[in-house]
Parts: structure tokens; C-alpha cells; sequence
């Protein structure tokens, strides 16, 4: 068969898999990590107010995960008033189903905020999740029981991560792959059954950057690529093998920022001032080469989107507000500084921009201008508006501390 062929036949086997999976979003940022989901038949345009609140749920108490959605069930994290975590599983009009303490989770840490911060990981009838003192917790997804807790410290001894250890895990196979940064063990891969140690990353000892890593695919190769404490970083998902890094230092080691990944080209950006940077794979050789930096987008932790070869995302520094870059050359094609600092998702075309002064904000994903689509506050919940939200069977879920609302936004809706 002809590449050509090929390829066209990979194409539309990846489409069709995306389109039967796309009524759930069973892990942070979207099925891929992304930020999109795949979701067609949305609002493109909000009423008066915003779309409909379908429910709230309260209780949750203190943290800024997301939620996953799949099967029918809601699944989300929060800590209680005596630190504990607990993870809430929901059914679809917002009754509870059932929510089961795992152990303790962090205080207020210096400028970071108390509570949960990864966002649990489905996979078949499993639930995994990463505490913020490392503790790898697989929870039976049904019943919500505990099976199995993992202490990542111990195992790969890592120093403790100043803000709490926040990667949300990647299923990947058989594989659970997270970032616990500890000596030769910046990256590791335990069986997601028997929690044995797969690989980890020998030569490699950077701390934890606090970021979910996503897979992609570089020539022959699948790829974990992820950002630590001092860059960012591919990794064979088979053997653990590094296969190229580029040092990207942030000055505080925070860079929860997945990166975005197209046409052998990485991008990624963090805050604080060190903006962006555009990195190029060779084909079959292990260096990224830089191709452009800039700082207008200076994304400290709330994503960024890459859509018809435009990146979006917010600033913290400088004009801040939301920001449409060019893929290639890293243009700033305009800004809009009025959404402020703002968490960043896509689908059908569209923004999702979720500031921190609790606005949500509908946006057309265009290169040539700012072009609101609606907006609406979030009254709901308590402490700050970190949570990025997940959208999933024509609703936006919106966590907010101690409340998670549904709004409805499917185009019937």
C-alpha cells in the first residue's frame, strides 16, 4: 500500500476512534491532553447570561482539579476540613453515586492554594490518581473502592515538591506514566496492574515541572512529552529512553503547561516572564532545535490551544488577557487584554476562556480578531478560579473550589 494510502487509512481509524469517544473525557485537558474535546453540536453563540445551570453540587471542600467524565459518571477530588482527600463520583443529572476518602492531601504551601490538584485518570473500570504528596491511588471506578496506593517518595525518592506533586496520570497501555522527578527517575512507567516499575528515565533527574504528559508520535516512535523543572523532554513510551530535551528553565520550576505538538514542531511557554518558545524535531535524529522565543504569551499555569495553526492562551505578565499567536513564526496576531488571566480549552471551533476574576467567556477561535461569543460569571463554589474546565456529552463542567456546575451547551440546549 502506498505511505500516501496509509496515512489516509491512519487518519480516518484515529477519527473514527475520536468521534466514538466523544461524549467522555476521561483525563485532564481533554481526551489527548490538549486542551480541545471532541464535541460537535455546541452553542456558538451564549444567551444573555450565559447557557442554562443544569446543577450544582457542593461539598466537595477545597482543591482545583478537574472533572473526568466518562460512562455515565462524574469524577472529581476535594479536601476536607481535616485534610484529607476524597474522590466524588457523581451520576449525570448531579445525584451523588458515591465518594471515597484516599488519604491526606496538602495545605497551603507559600502562594499555592490549599487542597487537590491532579485530576483523576479513567481507564476501564479503574481510576487512577496522584496526590499531592505522591501517593499513586487506583480506585475501582463503580464502587470507588481503594485497591491499591503506591508511595512514589519512597520508590523513586524525589524531594518533596514545593507546590505538591500535581501531573494527572497518563494511561498509556498497560502503563501508568507520571513525574515523580526523583534521582534517574524524572519520568517513570509502573504497570498499571501490579504497580511493578516498567522504565524510568536513567540519566535523568530533573525535578517534577507540574505538568500532565501526553503521547505523541515522532517518526516510528511514540513519545511521552512532558515539561519538568528545567525544560521540556520526549521520552520513548517503550523503553524509558530519552530521546531528546532542551533546557526551558522557569525560575521557580513551575511549568504545569502541557505542550502543544504539530508537524514535528513542540511549543512551549511558562510564566514569570519566560513567555513562549518554538522547538523543531529532526526526523530521525534526537535534537530539538529553537526556531522562535517570545513573551507576549506568558502562560504561568492555565494552558494553551492550538487550532488551524493559530496557539491561544493567556498572558500573566505584560498586557495579560488572551492572546492568538502564529504556529510558525510566533507572531502575535492580536490581543485581547480584557479577559485577563484566564484558563484556556477548545471544542467545535471555539474558546473557553475561564478567568480568574470567575468570568467565563465564549470566544471564536479566529486569527484575525477578538470575537466574544457570550459570557457568563461563576457565582458558585469558593476560593480562587484555578480549575480548568471539562466538557464533555454537550455540557461544561466547572469546578470552583467546593461546588462543580453543568452548564448545558449543547446547540439544542
Amino acid at each position: 500500500m502506498r505511505k500516501s494510502a496509509v496515512g489516509s487509512v491512519l487518519v480516518l481509524v484515529i477519527g473514527l476512534a475520536m468521534a466514538a469517544q466523544a461524549a467522555d473525557c476521561p483525563r485532564f485537558r481533554g481526551p489527548a491532553g490538549d486542551g480541545q474535546f471532541f464535541e460537535t453540536g455546541l452553542l456558538k453563540q451564549w444567551p444573555q447570561g450565559g447557557p442554562k445551570l443544569a446543577w450544582t453540587a457542593q461539598g466537595l471542600g477545597k482543591g482545583y482539579s478537574s472533572a473526568a467524565v466518562v460512562g455515565g459518571t462524574i469524577y472529581v477530588t476535594g479536601m476536607d476540613d481535616q485534610k484529607q482527600g476524597i474522590l466524588f463520583a457523581f451520576n449525570l443529572d448531579g445525584s451523588p453515586k458515591w465518594k471515597t476518602p484516599y488519604g491526606p492531601e496538602l495545605e497551603k504551601k507559600g502562594p499555592s492554594a490549599a487542597g487537590t490538584r491532579a485530576t483523576p485518570t479513567v481507564d476501564g473500570d479503574r481510576v487512577y490518581l496522584l496526590t499531592g504528596f505522591a501517593k499513586l491511588v487506583t480506585f475501582d471506578a463503580a464502587k470507588g473502592q481503594v485497591l491499591k496506593t503506591i508511595d512514589l517518595v519512597e520508590q523513586f525518592k524525589p524531594k518533596q515538591a514545593q507546590f505538591g506533586f500535581a501531573d494527572s496520570v497518563l494511561v498509556d497501555g498497560r502503563k501508568l506514566i507520571c513525574t515523580p522527578g526523583g534521582p534517574d527517575a524524572s519520568v517513570v512507567a509502573l504497570d498499571k496492574n501490579t504497580g511493578e516499575t516498567l522504565w524510568q528515565t536513567k540519566g535523568l533527574s530533573q525535578t517534577t515541572g507540574y505538568c500532565s504528559a501526553r503521547i505523541i508520535r515522532q517518526g516510528d516512535r511514540r513519545l511521552v512529552l512532558t515539561m519538568l523543572g528545567a525544560g521540556v523532554v520526549a521520552v520513548d513510551d517503550e523503553t524509558g529512553e530519552v530521546v531528546w530535551q532542551h533546557e526551558y528553565p522557569h525560575r521557580a520550576g513551575v511549568q504545569p503547561n502541557p505542550p502543544l505538538y504539530a508537524d514535528r514542531m513542540v511549543f512551549v511557554s511558562s510564566g514569570m516572564g519566560t513567555g513562549g518558545a518554538m522547538f523543531s524535531l529532526a526526523e530521525n535524529a534526537p535534537t530539538a532545535a529553537p526556531v522562535w522565543a517570545e513573551k507576549t504569551l506568558d502562560c504561568q499555569m492555565q494552558g494553551t490551544v492550538l487550532i488551524d495553526g493559530c496557539i491561544y492562551g493567556t498572558a500573566q505578565s505584560g498586557n495579560k488577557g488572551l492572546v492568538c499567536l502564529d504556529w510558525k513564526t510566533g507572531k502575535t496576531l492580536w490581543n485581547a487584554p480584557e479577559t485577563g488571566m484566564a484558563v484556556v480549552t477548545a471544542a467545535s471551533g471555539m474558546l473557553y476562556v475561564y478567568g480568574t476574576d470567575g468570568v467565563m467567556r465564549l470566544v471564536k477561535a479566529s486569527p484575525t480578531a477578538y470575537e466574544p461569543a457570550g459570557q457568563f460569571s461563576v457565582s458558585g463554589g469558593t476560593d480562587d478560579h484555578w480549575a480548568h474546565p471539562t466538557i464533555a456529552n454537550g455540557r461544561l463542567y466547572v469546578r470552583h473550589g467546593d461546588a462543580l456546575m453543568a452548564y448545558d451547551i449543547g446547540a439544542g440546549s
